[in-house]
């Protein structure tokens, strides 16, 4: 059999996800019958009966839920060589996914020193609530993350780990503590066991509304301004903060940035250890 072109895995993964030929065949800007034939040839090249189709409704069949997910991973891996190579056509340049407030003090002496490395690529910081994806898309080289995040297929260098601590409203009755256990802040109502996918500043405004409660990292605590206060908690492990970047062999611009983040993580202990 002939490879498959992407223009096939495109017209199955539309009306895969619109379980309707005419929607999809308008999503993808061409007439319902000639989509049909599309699917059905495609059908018989690989041998698999891909959706059962009645008068009223289509739906995936075993193998073509299998078929499904494959093509749009493949689909998306396409969609990231072209990026990829769109990107090594440009000047050298590393683009570093961060979200906001996660390690502000790491990142911020990370950035310093490896400016200051001869021959240093410029870098370009992309703020995102979803950095692993990111790197998966090849729209970033490097990210900061934290290892409670989805890492399969990267590799991840871990760097420093942050204390825990609570985020609360000013006027919280626990806000005076000098820590709290996490199983107080469990009984509370709108306390969160996870931080929402969004940014620090909505996640401080919600707190501050009385909205949210979250344990952060320890470095968030410079960016949640009067309304709000981080108080250390107890009874929860701290946040371990790493590097992660697409499996494989680094670049030069990146094997020195995880090399600088490296030492200034190393330095960054060794200076809190004498403190």
């Amino acid at each position: 059999m002939d490879r498959l072109e992407t223009r096939e895995l495109a017209y199955f993964v539309a009306v895969a996800e619109e379980l309707h030929f005419a929607r999809a065949a308008e999503r993808l800007g061409i007439a319902a019958p000639p989509l049909s034939r599309a699917i059905a040839r495609l059908e018989r090249r690989i041998g698999v009966r891909l959706f059962d189709r009645t008068s009223r409704r289509v739906s995936l069949t075993e193998a073509g839920k299998v078929f499904f997910a494959e093509s749009r991973a493949a689909l998306a891996a396409v969609d990231t060589a072209v990026r990829r190579a769109q990107r090594a056509a440009r000047p050298a340049r590393l683009v570093v996914a961060v979200r906001s407030g996660t390690g502000a003090g790491l990142l911020s002496d990370l950035l310093e020193a490896y400016a200051h490395r001869p021959a240093a690529a410029p870098v370009e910081l992309l703020f995102t609530t979803d950095q692993t994806q990111a790197l998966r898309e090849g729209t970033a080289d490097v990210a900061l993350l934290c290892a409670s995040s989805d890492a399969t297929g990267l590799t991840t260098t871990e760097l420093a780990v942050e204390s825990p601590v609570a985020l609360l409203p000013v006027s919280h009755p626990l806000a005076t503590r000098a820590a709290v256990p996490i199983e107080e802040l469990r009984r509370i109502d709108v306390y969160r066991a996870t931080c929402p996918p969004v940014s620090l500043d909505e996640i401080v405004d919600r707190v501050a509304l009385g909205q949210l409660v979250v344990v952060v990292g320890e470095s968030a605590a410079s960016r949640i301004g009067d309304a709000v206060v981080a108080v250390p908690v107890v009874g929860q492990a701290g946040t371990t903060l790493v590097l992660g970047r697409a499996a494989g062999a680094p670049t030069p611009d990146l094997k020195a940035f995880e090399r600088t983040a490296k030492d200034v993580a190393a330095r960054r202990l060794a200076t809190a250890g004498t403190a």
